[in-house]
């Protein structure tokens, strides 16, 4: 096993984004649409916060999820992204290693850190690639 080998090998580097100006509706389609759960929140290609679809969760009724959309929806429409999403996320850059990066997101409240380089988002790593990457390993 390979023991200092960068982020850039395992992150994803096609990023759905949104931007401040974008909606939270539009925020849940991407999240559906993808079947993704963290999506960086981004200005002029520089990281500005973090949204989860666990932020997304805990204001609105998914709970009693139905055809019937229409509460969610005011929610969605009453609130924006910036009052929603996690201001100024922790991140890492490229040549991060792997166990480091691992042992960050073990120790912290979050399963996923935007990937910077230059102060321009460039990625994102999960839990989820984390744990694909030991998969492939064994």
């Amino acid at each position: 096993m390979k023991k200092r080998e960068p982020i850039s090998k395992i992150m994803t580097k096609d990023v759905i984004t949104l931007t401040l100006n974008d909606s939270l509706l539009d925020a849940k389609n991407l999240f559906k649409k993808h079947q993704i759960r963290h999506i960086p929140v981004v200005e002029n290609e520089k990281i500005v916060g973090m949204l989860s679809l666990t932020d997304l969760l805990r204001i609105s009724f998914v709970d009693s999820y139905d055809d019937n959309e229409s509460i969610d929806t005011t929610i969605y429409n009453i609130l924006s992204i910036s009052q929603v999403m996690a201001n100024d996320p922790v991140n890492v850059s490229s040549v991060s290693i792997i166990k480091d990066v691992a042992s960050l997101l073990a120790t912290q409240e979050f399963h996923a850190l935007p990937v910077v380089d230059n102060e321009k988002l460039v990625g994102i790593i999960t839990t989820t690639d984390l744990l694909n990457y030991l998969v492939d390993l064994y």
